[in-house]
């Protein structure tokens, strides 16, 4: 059996010039109906935003910014909430690193049985994982701001402490001011100060117990630098004021001569180990993470200010 011829699929001239037309054109038209996807299509790419106006803005921004404001315009304290939403949300929304969960009784049960100053004290000086002040300072919250994040998150988990006395117009509550205002804040004056026995006696009975030489300081404090002492001051505005700006449980009294007068007998060497590793309830470092040098830079600036 023979086979059938095969025939050319193009026959005429005018099928052989379509041809070449069509392979020709298709392509033409692929490409431009690509470049046209390609150009009205969003860009997501990096660079393709450069020219918004957000980003000039940003680009074209000042390094600093200066913010002014009136010195004697009264302050506007933020609340309870604003300062846990802002701060305390973070660990305690959660419970993450074994902070009491916001709204849980079980949690918080056991530390409001401690009474509204050592929460308050607690929350101000740190405890464990928490650092002093949810690692914020003074100048971004006052410790009535604190005081009043504390009541606010104790009484969603069952408690019933009134807010801490506001401060008086024109004067900066610290440390002090909550150790000292604390018992007026509602609770009763006996359990207030058996509350913060331990927590702020806890601080006051290390540095109340560390003696100074009634000579001068250590040859090396003499010769202090200027950052050593503001790291002194520092700490001691952080953590030491709490009890020794105002003389609580026992503390001597910052700046006061016959309250620091009996202490100022042993060697520079045994205060730092006392203020370094602790002594009695008081814990090392008065529970700070701050380091040895500035630790001693706050001893040195209270033995200063008692001469």
């Amino acid at each position: 059996m023979s086979e059938a011829p095969h025939g050319a699929p193009i026959k005429t001239p005018g099928q052989l010039i379509a041809a070449i037309v069509a392979g020709f054109a298709i392509p033409i038209v692929c490409c431009i109906m690509l470049a046209y996807y390609v150009d009205s299509t969003t860009r997501t790419g990096a660079g393709t935003d450069e020219l918004s106006a957000q980003q000039i803005t940003a680009r074209i921004a000042p390094v600093a910014q200066v913010s002014v404001r009136d010195a004697n315009a009264p302050r506007v304290y933020k609340t309870g909430e604003q300062v846990f939403q802002a701060v305390c949300s973070a660990c305690h929304a959660t419970g993450a690193a074994g902070a009491p969960k916001f709204g849980n009784s079980g949690d918080w049960a056991p530390r409001i049985a401690q009474g509204y100053d050592t929460l308050w004290h607690t929350a101000l000086t740190g405890k464990g994982a928490m650092p002093p002040r949810g690692a914020t300072s003074p100048d971004d919250y006052s410790d009535y701001e604190i005081g009043l994040a504390v009541a606010y998150m104790a009484n969603h988990a069952g408690a019933n402490f009134p807010n801490p006395p506001m401060p008086a117009p024109g004067t900066a509550q610290g440390a002090s001011g909550a150790a000292a205002a604390a018992p007026a804040s509602g609770a009763p004056a006996t359990s207030g100060a058996e509350a913060s026995a331990g927590q702020a006696s806890a601080a006051a009975a290390a540095i109340a117990a560390i003696p100074q030489p009634a000579s001068a300081p250590a040859a090396g404090s003499a010769e202090q630098s200027a950052d050593a002492s503001q790291a002194g001051k520092a700490l001691y505005q952080q953590v030491c004021q709490a009890c020794h700006a105002a003389g609580v449980l026992g503390a001597p009294k910052f700046g006061n001569k016959g309250d620091w007068a009996p202490r100022l007998k042993d060697p520079m060497d045994t205060i730092y180990n006392y203020a370094l590793h602790g002594k009695g309830q008081m814990p090392p470092k008065g529970g700070s993470n701050a380091s040895d040098a500035d630790v001693k830079a706050a001893v040195d600036y209270m033995v200063s200010a008692a001469k």
